[in-house]
């Protein structure tokens, strides 16, 4: 695909991994599309600068578990797993390093941890190599882009993987789903007559390049639901913001894993932005960035799965603390049946010019 085809990718596109050989006791693999840039997708004629040109946290989060999960298919498979004894991702804890440079690839080290017949854990290490890719595109990276010399890691992880369980005790809580908390806000428009989620979503930024700028962000259509009449008044950590997608391609159903991996980047998408709006930074922002971000599934892996005829998916943010240069963004990932499905917790630099407003 060519670098000015404004096509969205699909996941399969976006996060695609080629098997590298093994080395030691870690498996290795390489992505190969560039990462996302946030606001490279801002229509020129917007005469809106690149203010950011760190890659998609989401990128490498997403590839990473990714990589882990195929890791850990392939462990099951040798070891003879029949597929009802699979296990399904579960935790992804991971921790960025080094900014992402979006026209080099990533490269990826899975190392098996420990293995039970009910749970496992895996960790994965991310790298770029210190100089271009081969490709000066900058994307579709050869394989010869893994024999670089390769920079400090970017990004590592912890993801564990639990065997699905019958709900054999009956007990299952959760407080009410958004679908009826906010129902007179949802249901005052079709989901998708909602506008797209900001490319770069500073509210400044969206002021000048306008409501209507859907971008080519990869994996799942977005739609934000317009929060301010709720938030009017409220204090920061009592507003909530709520997010609609649903994926731009098909997953296999079969694979429960891939969609959890499709959630997991969804829900990393301009989160510590809109953190900074709501402490005042919106016209002010000195700078985002994630350090750490953990992805807790709560349910059996079958109910991640996104299908075409179930609806929007719902995220919904909120944004607890704001104090020492840093912010946090929790969100409960919602199935369009009202599932809680997963939850994110994410920690992260959120810094303004000046003190800004509350």
């Amino acid at each position: 695909m060519p670098l000015d085809d404004k096509t969205p990718l699909s996941l399969q596109e976006a996060l695609h991994l080629v098997k590298l050989a093994s080395e030691g006791g870690s498996r290795r693999y390489m992505g190969t599309r560039a990462a996302y840039l946030p606001g490279g997708d801002i229509a020129p004629e917007k005469g809106i600068p690149l203010l950011h040109k760190a890659a998609f946290g989401g990128h490498v989060y997403g590839q990473g578990a990714w990589a882990v999960a195929r890791t850990q298919r392939e462990l099951e498979d040798e070891a003879g797993r029949k597929p009802s004894e699979r296990l399904g991702l579960h935790t992804i804890h991971g921790y960025f390093t080094r900014p992402g440079i979006p026209p080099r690839p990533f490269l990826y080290n899975v190392t098996p941890l420990t293995a039970s017949r009910t749970f496992s854990t895996l960790s994965v290490t991310a790298f770029q190599p210190s100089q271009p890719s081969t490709n000066p595109q900058g994307d579709h990276f050869p394989t010869s882009d893994a024999t670089l010399p390769l920079s400090p890691p970017s990004f590592t992880a912890m993801c564990s993987f639990k065997l699905p369980e019958p709900d054999s005790q009956g007990v299952s809580t959760q407080e009410a789903p958004p679908q009826d908390r906010f129902a007179s806000i949802l249901s005052s428009r079709a989901p998708e007559a909602w506008p797209p989620v900001p490319p770069i979503d500073i509210t400044g930024i969206v002021e000048l390049v306008g409501t209507d700028e859907a971008g080519n962000f990869p994996v799942a259509t977005m739609r934000k639901v317009d929060m301010t009449a709720y938030n009017a008044g409220r204090p920061v950590h009592e507003r909530r913001e709520l997010m609609l997608y649903k994926l731009h391609a098909p997953l296999p159903t079969s694979d429960a894993n891939a969609h959890i991996v499709a959630h997991a980047y969804v829900a990393d998408r301009n989160g510590l932005l809109v953190a900074g709006n709501h402490v005042g930074f919106g016209h002010a922002f000195s700078r985002a960035a994630t350090l750490s971000y953990t992805f807790v599934v709560h349910v059996n892996p079958e109910l991640a799965v996104m299908r075409e005829e179930d609806g929007w998916w719902v995220q919904e943010m909120y944004f607890p603390r704001v104090a020492a240069g840093r912010g946090i963004v929790e969100s409960k990932i919602w199935s369009p049946a009202g599932v809680h499905v997963a939850s994110e917790y994410q920690d992260g630099l959120v810094q303004g010019v000046g003190l800004g407003k509350l």
